[in-house]
């Protein structure tokens, strides 16, 4: 094998330990995770974006438009994209620069854009959101895609997204070396979901919080992970050890790494991220150290993901097996004589295409049980609207035939971001339509004694040493999901199917699907809630006799 080592832009945001397990000769037939449709799903979806934008982008660009052939050998990509830009070519699509053996790098870029003065500046393709609401981002229209369109926007703010400026970075980089850079203060173009307009980054400007250039984060961050990768092709001492973060949960080397810090029993079992290596800096480097420490005394070193006196407890329910534990001795749930629990299904970020309820409780003339309020045409879509303002004209007839006969009421959701988020979207996008409230009803709501989060009651009264997500907490009230594949990963997938996004008729086997996975969901938070308010939540060890 070579031992020349080239990293692609994406190295950057990626786990050390990953780095090094991709580049370590003696892993290359170690089996891995298989792969997440959902992930792949994701990657075919963003490919499909930056191809429609594409095409829009030769449409108006005309003959300034070059495009590099995809299918072809990386030695052809690069000789085609290296004779357009020897030739000057406005707009290149597709090109693979030359690899920076020195540098370590390789890779290419959606759109490099000449410069009026020279050499190119580099634009990127996302599918995601790349500015709010709100004034100061530089911006250009689609028709100007270059530096030199560029003006203050009035009504966009860059949003932060530093893995688009550290993939421009990246790029700029590889121009630099392969002596194709534009002249003067490295700037780079992103293109988001909306596709409407081109948002602009100074790579030079000190934006990051550690008062960091993205240039400068860039460097940092890739030298660090070159290092890596060369200690592992060299088969030297490693430079990164396994330890647990969030990103384990989709890293198809998790295996691997668990096998590692199970036969260890590696204190990022039990705490992740900076607390694990911040406990390691101070000795306490297994599961087994951190239960002997004193959970009440100070903390020996700060942490930032729970307090300490938890961390010690979640060590020792770890050690006998507990996934469960109480924080309090006595469990409170809110409850109220009519309730409906609310569960949202969403594609990204096009939009809520479905609200799921289970209505209980007191009688208020309405059959008990599960309703869905759906649109099923391909999202985003103006049928959105109807969908939303048939689920919010219902619920408020619940509030108010409640209150009319003297009943309480309260709805219930499992991690209220994604509600809130859709709820305040949808009252500001279809304002005027039939049954949509304002803004201020929607956070007058929010913000009332009836709705109520069942993520922070679990988050504040439990100890959960594998997590607090819906699918880990409700099976311990002895609620299980009927779909063996269910979870919202999925569902993007069935959705798609639903509606036919892929240009297949839409299949109704789908829809049913979706459907009844929603009403799981919503039953789980019942489940969850009356199990919560229950005895038999409190035969769970309590965490003080730990």
């Amino acid at each position: 094998m070579s031992s020349q080592v080239l990293l692609d832009a994406g190295v950057v945001n990626r786990c050390r330990r990953r780095v090094h397990l991709e580049h370590d000769p003696n892993m290359a037939d170690v089996p891995k995770a298989p792969t997440d449709p959902a992930g792949a799903q994701r990657m075919a979806d963003a490919q499909a974006h930056r191809r429609a934008v594409a095409d829009r982008l030769a449409r108006g660009l005309g003959a300034q438009w070059a495009e590099v052939p995809t299918g072809e050998s990386a030695a052809d990509r690069e000789r085609v994209t290296l004779a357009l830009l020897s030739a000057g070519a406005p707009y290149v699509w597709g090109g693979l620069l030359p690899a920076d053996p020195l540098g370590g790098r390789r890779g290419g870029v959606e759109l490099l854009v000449r410069s009026p003065y020279g050499g190119y500046v580099p634009l990127i393709v996302v599918r995601h959101k790349v500015s709010d609401p709100g004034s100061g981002a530089r911006t250009s229209p689609l028709s100007l895609p270059y530096p030199g369109g560029a003006r203050s926007d009035p009504l966009r703010k860059v949003r932060p997204q530093p893995r688009d400026q550290l993939r421009l970075a990246h790029a700029t980089r590889l121009l630099q070396a392969s002596g194709f850079a534009a002249s003067g203060r490295a700037t780079g173009g992103v293109i988001g979901m909306d596709a409407d307009v081109v948002l602009w980054h100074d790579l030079e400007a000190p934006t990051w919080p550690n008062g960091r250039t993205a240039l400068s984060e860039y460097d940092a961050r890739f030298a660090d992970r070159l290092a890596v990768a060369r200690a592992a092709r060299a088969e030297a001492d490693p430079l990164a050890r396994p330890s647990r973060i969030v990103e384990c949960r989709t890293c198809p080397w998790w295996p691997t790494c668990e096998s590692q810090l199970r036969d260890t029993r590696d204190v990022s079992l039990v705490v992740r991220g900076e607390d694990a290596a911040a406990l390691r800096g101070i000795g306490v480097s297994t599961v087994d150290r951190l239960a002997e420490l004193d959970p009440r005394a100070e903390a020996p070193v700060p942490l930032v993901g729970m307090p300490f006196e938890d961390s010690v407890l979640l060590a020792r329910a770890w050690l006998r097996g507990m996934n469960l534990v109480r924080r309090v001795e006595r469990i409170d749930v809110p409850r109220a004589d009519v309730e409906v629990d609310v569960d949202m299904e969403s594609f990204g970020d096009s939009g809520a295409y479905l609200w799921g309820c289970w209505l209980s409780g007191a009688d208020v003339d309405e059959g008990q049980g599960y309703r869905a309020f759906a649109t099923w045409e391909p999202l985003p879509t103006e049928d959105e609207g109807r969908s939303f303002g048939e689920f919010w004209t219902w619920l408020t007839g619940i509030r108010v035939r409640a209150r009319a006969r003297g009943l309480s009421f309260r709805a219930y959701c499992y991690n209220e971001l994604a509600e809130n988020r859709w709820m305040l979207s949808s009252a500001e996008r279809f304002a005027g339509q039939p049954g949509v409230p304002t803004v201020a009803e929607v956070k007058a709501f929010i913000h009332s004694g009836q709705w109520v989060d069942l993520f922070g009651i679990v988050r504040d009264q439990f100890l959960c040493a594998n997590g607090k997500g819906l699918k880990t907490i409700a099976p311990a009230a002895g609620f299980h999901w009927r779909d063996p594949e269910a979870g919202g990963e999925n569902s993007m997938r069935w959705y798609r199917d639903a509606v036919g996004m892929d240009g297949e008729a839409p299949q109704s086997d789908q829809r049913r699907r979706l459907l009844e996975y929603n009403e799981d969901d919503v039953m789980a938070t019942w489940t969850l809630r009356s199990w919560m308010s229950s005895e038999g939540a409190h035969e769970l060890p309590f965490a003080g006799d730990l």
